[in-house]
């Protein structure tokens, strides 16, 4: 029986998914590979002769099967990249989108850009400073120890506890509206210093995997967002990322229909309402791929007859969270663009304008309130 390396992996794996009509079975030969033997796509290369252990064949059967079936690469691998971000994928959550890379980039277009921080001094805690550092001057004197220390240097610096304090932002609240959920987001302390910086709230609503939150927070440091999804499997999944990628302290996650989980007391405070909403009308999803029809979660892609049966109330709900001048941006289907216009228009947006997706669709609503 002749080995099986790499290289004939790669070329059996081709030939089978070819035949059972997948579009691009190279590629997917190549992700499946890579998954199965923890090797990049380039590092298969470089390694064509390297036989595969019975372990790494057994894995590879059982993705080859499974993506035979139809099933999303997503789904079998586990993660997707996502702009700057790779994001835990599973069944049961929408699988993100490269067009949905451009939603993000125009929310962070539209927001200010990073600023610096705004850094007041607090009397008290300085004094309480200076009075340790003459402290410790004092014992090295006795001590017959000389020592020229100024206030701020590294000798009566605040303890490590109040380091971690500064540094840390107050975690964001995951209940509903008793608790003034997000109200907190952004707030840090100091024993010497009062650290703050402008943030910016925005609200991600239907927000799946996270994909949209994370990345608005990981690319802007000023971002804050409470992001909301029906869905609890999306929301344990969107809490995953969030940790997973170090930004729970900037993302809190709820369990809410669009915005209704965010207390009244929030209204009129974001700087941004973003949002990848079901819209594919119900009379186009008899048409979708099969590895999207049978797989994905029909309750993330019907968006209703004309595809905007969420985007109508969200339009509404957007329009009272928005502080003056703040931006809603929505991605919608394309064929309904001037139906969802008018839709933003009539619950007070103004300079609304369409954008266009990386293969030249209309897909973006972007609207000024």
């Amino acid at each position: 029986m002749s080995e099986w390396t790499i290289k004939k992996a790669l070329e059996w794996t081709e030939g089978y998914l070819a035949d059972k009509g997948d579009e691009n079975p190279r590629l997917s030969a190549q992700w499946l590979l890579s998954e199965a033997c923890g090797l990049s796509r380039t590092q298969l290369f470089v390694n064509f002769d390297r036989p595969l252990s019975e372990d790494e064949r057994g894995v590879l059967r059982d993705y080859v099967r499974r993506r035979g079936a139809g099933e999303p690469l997503q789904y079998i691998t586990g993660e997707v990249a996502f702009r700057h971000i790779n994001v835990k994928v599973r069944p049961g959550v929408l699988i993100p989108r490269p067009e949905t890379e451009v939603l993000v980039s125009e929310v962070l277009a539209a927001l200010p850009t990073p600023g610096p921080r705004d850094v007041a001094w607090n009397p008290e805690a300085a004094e309480q400073e200076r009075e340790a550092v003459a402290a410790v001057k004092k014992a090295l004197e006795e001590a017959g120890e000389s020592a020229s220390l100024s206030v701020g240097g590294d000798l009566g610096r605040p303890s490590a506890a109040n380091d971690d304090d500064a540094d840390a932002a107050a975690e964001p609240s995951d209940a509903a509206e008793d608790s003034s959920v997000g109200g907190d987001l952004g707030r840090s302390s100091s024993a010497s210093m009062d650290e703050t910086r402008k943030s910016l709230l925005v609200a991600d609503l239907c927000t799946g995997s996270g994909c949209i939150a994370c990345s608005l927070a990981y690319e802007h440091p000023d971002v804050r967002v409470i992001a909301t999804d029906v869905a609890p499997e999306a929301v344990a999944l969107a809490k995953e990322n969030t940790e997973a990628l170090g930004l729970a302290d900037r993302v809190a996650v709820l369990q809410c229909s669009l915005g209704s989980g965010i207390g009244e007391k929030r209204m009129g405070t974001f700087d941004a309402v973003v949002s990848n909403p079901p819209y594919v009308p119900t009379a186009v999803m008899a048409g979708i791929p099969r590895e999207v029809a049978d797989f994905e979660p029909t309750l993330a892609l019907d968006g209703g007859a004309d595809g905007l049966d969420l985007f109508r109330p969200l339009a509404q709900w957007a329009a009272r969270a928005l502080k003056p001048g703040g931006v809603l941006a929505c991605e919608l289907y394309e064929g309904h663009m001037d139906a969802a216009r008018a839709v933003a228009e009539q619950a007070g947006f103004v300079d609304v304008h369409i954008v266009d997706d990386l293969t030249g669709r209309p897909r973006v609503l972007v609207a000024k309130h």
